[in-house]
């Protein structure tokens, strides 16, 4: 019977032991594991008396891909932003919010006929990003005549604009495999394009929901997948809200970013004055190309009928004016007085008649060049 129970006893103390033992080899994956997920290389504790062993690779490392989970891959690789990057100080600060959690960032700035590229270059080159241009003129003319959520206070399509950018913004992700698309908006800066609704309808519409991260007011908005799988860490995100633009100007002196422009947005559609041009234009001739569009940036614009007048200003629009110039256009100038050139564009379907446009010409020749007053004006074709 005492065989037995020393039998019983010692087959006890054999399982107490392995099991002891495999709970003690469980906590040291357990630590390895969680080594390698916050990116450290310490040396492990790997005998059961604490004596370390130092040199020696973890264990977890000769295990398969699967054993790992999503987060310790991601640290393996360097995550990939593509930012929309217009030159502004908010587009700046999402840009340097992402670098500082080691994010690889490239910047993509949109071009039209209503805005350039000019400012996103000179903000590339000052946080040290690859930019990516693209023009998007013909598109972006078509849904301007045609806004499906309508227009602003001017001829600016904001909300249907930004859904088109951020659509065209999330092809070039997936097929450069970057990582998400972020944008440097404010929530509740902008009332009409950047009111929680609106960028709930801008996320959903350009087909990005999920992917479109907004680094400056992340805290406030629903997390993104990104922050969900920890390829960005929602922590180190903020949470800027309102007109007000203190917290962005204190970010810009932590990061060193002392030449920004103003926040007037850069685009001619927002200005009045412009505005009105083309709507005159449309109104006129809804067919409108890109052409007709760049031609509204330039010189005095002068209608008579169903054709159009356009008096430079200066040399450069000058210049400007002969390198617009296409088939079926005149150009015009005085042949005896220095002054402005015109281009004649007509909106009939067929070239315009030269002999009865020069009279028309020749008065615009005089009322807009000082120098022509009281002189019989002659007139010389540059073209047509």
């Amino acid at each position: 019977m005492n065989r037995i129970w020393d039998f019983v006893k010692a087959w006890a103390d054999g399982l107490s032991l392995m099991i002891e033992t495999l709970l003690r080899a469980l906590g040291r994956r357990s630590r390895q594991l969680k080594n390698l997920a916050s990116g450290g290389d310490e040396e492990q504790n790997d005998l059961p008396t604490g004596k370390r062993l130092s040199g020696e690779k973890p264990r977890a490392l000769l295990f398969s891909v699967a054993s790992h989970n999503l987060k310790m891959e991601n640290t393996k690789r360097k995550i990939k932003a593509l930012a929309l990057l217009s030159g502004g100080l908010d587009s700046m600060l999402a840009v340097k919010v992402l670098q500082e959690q080691g994010i690889g960032v490239t910047g993509l700035v949109f071009s039209s006929c209503f805005f350039d590229a000019r400012q996103a270059q000179e903000a590339a080159k000052t946080l040290g990003v690859d930019l990516l241009i693209e023009d998007f003129s013909k598109k972006h003319l078509e849904l301007v005549k045609n806004p499906p959520h309508g227009y602003g206070k001017n001829m600016n399509p904001c909300i249907d604009c930004h859904a088109l950018m951020f659509r065209l913004a999330g092809e070039i992700m997936r097929q450069e495999k970057f990582d998400l698309v972020a944008t440097g908006e404010v929530l509740g800066e902008r009332p009409m394009s950047q009111n929680k609704q609106s960028l709930g309808l801008i996320e959903k519409e350009s087909g990005l929901a999920g992917y479109l991260l907004r680094p400056l007011s992340a805290k406030l908005l629903a997390p993104t997948i990104s922050e969900q799988e920890g390829l960005v860490d929602r922590n180190r995100l903020l949470a800027i809200s309102g007109r007000q633009r203190t917290p962005q100007m204190e970010l810009a002196k932590k990061y060193g970013i002392k030449n920004y422009p103003t926040p007037s947005g850069g685009c001619l559609l927002t200005v009045a004055e412009f505005s009105q041009k083309l709507k005159e234009l449309l109104d006129k001739y809804p067919q409108a190309t890109s052409d007709d569009a760049l031609l509204l940036k330039q010189g005095r614009q002068l209608w008579q009928g169903d054709i159009k007048f356009v008096v430079g200003r200066d040399h450069q629009e000058n210049l400007t004016l002969e390198k617009l110039a296409r088939a079926g256009d005149l150009l015009a100038r005085a042949k005896n007085v220095p002054g402005p050139t015109v281009l004649v564009r007509s909106y009939r379907g067929k070239k315009p008649d030269r002999m009865g446009i020069e009279s028309q010409i020749k008065e615009y020749l005089v009322k807009y060049n000082s120098k022509a007053r009281d002189r019989e004006v002659k007139v010389e074709w540059l073209s047509g």
